[in-house]
């Protein structure tokens, strides 16, 4: 009688230990912050900490890690013009900031403005906060790739530089 009570007993403590599983405070630690994590076409949603970008604007940016690095932006922000900005980039790792990202445009345009600490890395989104600016935070959006209404914009240009590979 003594072994059915303890085994019950037993039971009881299981069930109550394995029963805490629907608790909601889990807080999902995202993904690493790596070259293959970040690589991909990203939408910007959001910047400036949480302003959405006007209507009709865009900024789509692929990042690939073969070739040394390589993005293209398409934007229609600062110019008359929509505009495609290719360069190289690199990410870092700070002790005191995290995994830092920073650019350099083509054909000796020069660095970006500034370097951003990435946070909040998941497979469809991902926060960029420039470190010498805490409230220029950007949200980006994981897409499935540039709107091909923006790629016929480029097409003369993106042939071109096929040609030149």
């Amino acid at each position: 009688m003594k072994n059915i009570l303890k085994f019950s007993l037993l039971l009881i403590l299981a069930a109550a230990f394995t029963g805490c599983d629907d608790d909601k405070s889990y807080d999902d630690p995202g993904l690493d912050v790596s070259l293959y994590n970040i690589s991909g076409t990203w939408k910007l949603e959001s910047w400036s900490n949480g302003i959405p970008l006007a209507e009709g604007s865009y900024v789509y940016l692929e990042l690939a890690y073969r070739n040394g690095n390589e993005f293209t932006i398409y934007q229609n922000l600062d110019s008359f013009s929509p505009r495609r900005i290719t360069g190289s980039y690199n990410l870092d790792t700070d002790e005191s900031l995290g995994s830092v990202i920073r650019g350099m445009y083509d054909y000796e345009n020069g660095d970006w403005s500034h370097r951003y600490i990435i946070r909040n890395l998941y497979s469809d989104r991902m926060t960029w906060i420039a470190t010498d600016d805490n409230q220029n935070i950007s949200l980006y959006v994981r897409c499935d790739g540039i709107p091909q209404e923006i790629l016929d914009q480029y097409k003369d240009e993106i042939e071109s530089e096929q040609d030149e590979e």
